[in-house]
């Protein structure tokens, strides 16, 4: 039976519980936006939520990031590369032609050729030799033109097409020789490539002294607000100047309070976070004590908060998307599917009053949000079908649009036009509800957790496995049935999970089914026990235990549900068979053990009523004679009996939970086995 638990474990568990509430808190905080000297949050195309402000000292308006990456741009685009004008290739080419001249071709070749190239030389230089690659790189870039700084450091810009390629200037000297005369074949033997190298270089440091310079000179500002000048009131609209005003008065705000980085530890938001979360863990510890026990509750519960609560953040912070597409009603669906009404409720609250730190307009949000969260749990009172879920989202897109739109009648008595794409938003969170369905598949896995909805779906007697049992063990499929009958009722009375204990009552015996002939209710007559020894037949009415986790564990059932079959019969003993072979040896002392189940005992209410409502309803077949003395009896000798044995000590079901399950099982046999009217035959 239930024991008070000791002192020192209800501290451990407090302090287990508090300590990640606090640490919960202590993240909030140092997820939130830094600076906190500008106390008002807006959005543009919002209504704007606080009194009157005026400029407080004159301030710029500064140009949005988006202004300043277009203006530097341009900038970069319009800024032209810089080339530099070699002026003494030239005389170097010159006084090398000169040497290969009057050395060994003077006498092969005549003065003419000399002249002839010594003056293409000159002409070329003049206009500038340059790489053919540069003049690609240039028109890749869409650059016709560049500054050309010469030899007296005067910069001038000048077109692309002004210059020469060396290709170019090779081909254009033999040209210009046969059409003066002279022959091609006594040219080629002055080598006039070798007097050919570029004179216009690139010039990367004067390009890039030259773009910083122009960068230096741009303005981060687009005008001037002066002190005492009306900014915006209460109810107006933040247009998208008005919102670059009051973006620019926050960054003044920011710079005259010493700059954005401020300390992390804000000690207003931590003790609001904590008393939020202290409310919920005192909560917990009330009333869903056994939530508090596994740590991994904790752990899912505070770890869903948290993603939440960083998202508003990130979203007041960065701006990059709206408040309204945040689906915080996926929180309560997720709980709902896993936990009870109440605890999601509670939790949900708690996750909107944190974000409402953070939004612009906290009454308003938290206003929609509750309408949202309301009708998505009405929508989910008996959650039976994934189907719901998808019902459910979109009754909270219908309360999202109710809700905002009487938000906007108390605003301004009209909608504004920039309404509208708030219902857009609200399209993009509908949707990321039906996402629900997937997550809570996740998490699932993640939690070793079963959905309600997984358990409706798993008592469905058109399952293979019940249909199975139904076909091969009609018997053990019928009794399975009327324990089900027997441990919902039972807790449902008492708060149990009534649909877990359906599930597992309904899959319990399903080990039966690799030897239905040896259970009694399949075989009532030429038992095949009466062949065997008692140990015999022992170990093979306690393997069916073994058998049924097996088939569990093959058919991929829940662990919540196979948990059942493990305990149903704890390390209780095969009573008959354990009597009768005390009976034929007297006197000896007789091991248990070979007629003893495997267990281990029942630890939740719901193992503990399955193992009550198996034994009472399996007894309950042998009685002679259905009266209320004699059911009443047998439900008082055999709950007491397993009582006694300690079978259900490690559960918490008090004596007051036994007392009504004896009442509950004394009812629901008493109508089962209620007498009927016998017809008389026809004269």
């Amino acid at each position: 039976m239930y024991q008070i638990p000791l002192k020192r474990i209800l501290q451990s568990l407090w302090l287990k519980t508090f300590v990640s509430l606090l640490a919960t808190a202590f993240v909030v905080m140092l997820l939130a936006p830094r600076n906190r000297s500008f106390q008002y949050q807006f959005s543009s195309g919002k209504p704007w939520a606080y009194e009157l402000i005026t400029a407080p000292y004159d301030f710029p308006i500064y140009k949005t990031d988006d202004q300043m990456r277009m203006e530097r741009d341009s900038i970069q685009q319009e800024s032209l590369p810089v080339y530099t004008l070699d002026g003494n290739v030239l005389p170097r080419m010159l006084n090398k032609l000169h040497d290969a001249y009057t050395g060994e071709l003077s006498t092969t070749i005549p003065r003419a050729y000399y002249l002839f190239l010594q003056d293409e030389l000159r002409k070329t230089y003049g206009s500038g030799l340059i790489e053919a690659s540069e003049v690609t790189r240039l028109r890749e870039e869409n650059h016709l033109e560049l500054n050309l700084l010469g030899s007296d450091n005067v910069m001038s810009r000048v077109p692309i097409t002004r210059f020469y390629g060396l290709k170019e200037v090779y081909d254009q000297i033999f040209e210009h020789a046969v059409a003066k005369g002279l022959q091609r074949e006594e040219l080629q033997k002055m080598d006039v490539s070798s007097y050919l190298t570029p004179n216009v270089r690139y010039d990367k440091d004067y390009t890039e002294k030259l773009l910083n310079d122009a960068l230096s000179h741009l303005s981060t500002s687009t005008g001037l607000i002066q002190q005492g000048e009306r900014i915006i009131d209460k109810g107006e609209i933040v247009t998208p100047y008005i919102y670059n005003v009051l973006r620019s008065l926050r960054t003044e705000q920011i710079h005259r309070s010493g700059g954005e980085t401020q300390s992390p530890f804000n000690l207003a938001l931590f003790l609001y976070v904590a008393l939020l979360f202290a409310i919920l863990g005192i909560y917990l510890m009330l009333f869903n004590r056994e939530f508090c026990v596994r740590g991994r509750n904790i752990l899912m519960l505070f770890s869903l908060m948290l993603a939440f609560i960083a998202l508003t953040e990130l979203q007041a912070s960065s701006e990059w998307f709206s408040v309204e597409v945040i689906p915080y009603v996926m929180i309560l669906l997720l709980l709902r599917i896993f936990f009870d009404s109440h605890l999601a409720l509670t939790s949900y609250l708690v996750t909107i009053l944190t974000a409402a730190y953070f939004v612009i307009d906290p009454l308003s949000f938290l206003f929609i949000q509750l309408t949202a969260g309301f009708f998505a749990l009405f929508s989910l009172q008996s959650l039976n079908s994934r189907g719901q879920l998808i019902r459910a989202a979109f009754a909270v897109y219908v309360a999202y649009i109710g809700s905002s739109l009487i938000v906007e009648g108390m605003r301004e008595g009209l909608i504004r036009p920039g309404y509208w794409i708030s219902l857009l938003y609200y399209g993009v969170n509908l949707i990321f509800l039906m996402f629900t369905y997937i997550l809570a598949f996740i998490v699932e896995k993640l939690f070793g957790y079963v959905s309600h909805v997984r358990l409706v779906e798993l008592s469905d007697m058109a399952t293979p496995l019940l249909k199975e049992l139904s076909e091969v063990a009609p018997g053990t499929f019928q009794h399975s049935y009327q324990v089900s009958i027997l441990a919902t009722a039972a807790a449902t009375k008492i708060g149990a999970d009534a649909q877990l204990i359906r599930t597992g009552a309904l899959y319990h015996d399903i080990g039966k089914m690799l030897h239905p002939e040896y259970f009694t209710e399949n075989a009532p007559t030429n038992s095949p026990h009466s062949y065997l020894d008692y140990r015999e037949s022992a170990r093979i009415i306690i393997q069916h235990v073994a058998d049924g986790v097996m088939l569990a564990q093959k058919h991929g059932l829940p662990d919540q549900v196979i948990d059942f079959i493990r305990t149903h019969h704890g390390r209780s003993t095969t009573r008959y068979f354990y009597n009768s072979y005390c009976n034929e040896h007297p006197g000896e002392y007789i091991d248990p053990e070979p007629f003893t189940y495997p267990g281990p005992n029942p630890y939740t209410k719901e193992m503990g009523i399955l193992m009550l409502a198996d034994c009472v309803e399996a007894a309950s077949r042998s009685l002679s004679e259905y009266t209320e003395e004699g059911i009443r009896a047998l439900i008082d000798k055999l709950v007491d009996s397993i009582v006694g044995e300690g079978l259900l000590t490690d559960t918490p079901l008090t004596f007051r939970d036994i007392k009504e399950i004896k009442e509950v099982f004394y009812l629901k046999l008493k109508t089962m086995y209620h007498a009927r009217i016998a017809y008389p035959d026809k004269k």
